[in-house]
């Protein structure tokens, strides 16, 4: 009727045999918050468990035990565990020739904490305490460069002349100027002694 014209028997049978056929839709529209939610992907790789409570309670308790071992790598000096900036051997050998002597940096910050409480007390005097102790930074500047000299010398005897030095100068230069005490990782040299090979 108006032009329409009914199906053949063999096309209705096609359909009964294969009711999801290829291109036909066959389903209702998604919403779009499903469509959405089907697409979604986490940033940096999938969630363990799916659920995400327990994904974040797992991903605590693992930085809490990457943070442990490296603090206790820090105290003892192993390479296995000590963050990237301390890692290898080149910086281990710059460590123990920063340790392995007396550093004038290491006075300086006790020495700056006197000369604040002796302009407090002696004011008269504080000119000559603040030209002295521009002096004594001047020598624990002059002091890191000798030891920097010295120790970048030692390392291209060691570890040969291609060597990545970039970055070790100011390794050395902040590590001479911390209190021995303070030092992380921990000096594992005495004072006197050779650095680790």
């Amino acid at each position: 009727m108006f032009g329409r014209k009914d199906k053949t028997l063999q096309e209705e049978a096609t359909e009964a045999a294969h009711p999801y056929r290829e291109g036909a839709k066959n389903r209702p529209t998604p919403k779009r918050k499903d469509q959405e939610a089907a697409r979604k992907r986490p940033l940096v790789g999938a969630p363990a468990t799916g659920n995400k409570k327990a994904d974040r309670k797992a991903e605590r308790m693992r930085r809490r035990e990457e943070s442990m071992k490296m603090r206790e790598a820090m105290r003892t000096g192993d390479e296995k565990h000590l963050p990237a900036r301390d890692k290898g051997p080149v910086r281990r050998f710059v460590r123990d020739a920063v340790d392995s002597r007396f550093n004038i940096g290491e006075i300086l910050l006790p020495l700056m904490l006197g000369v604040l409480l002796l302009t407090l007390v002696a004011q008269q005097w504080a000119t000559l305490v603040f030209l002295s102790m521009y002096l004594i930074v001047f020598l624990a500047i002059g002091d890191a460069v000798l030891l920097w000299f010295r120790t970048k010398k030692q390392i291209i005897e060691k570890f040969g002349p291609d060597t990545p030095l970039r970055g070790l100068g100011l390794y050395l230069t902040t590590r001479a100027f911390q209190l021995r005490r303070t030092r992380l990782p921990a000096p594992m040299v005495q004072r006197g002694g050779k650095p680790r090979a």
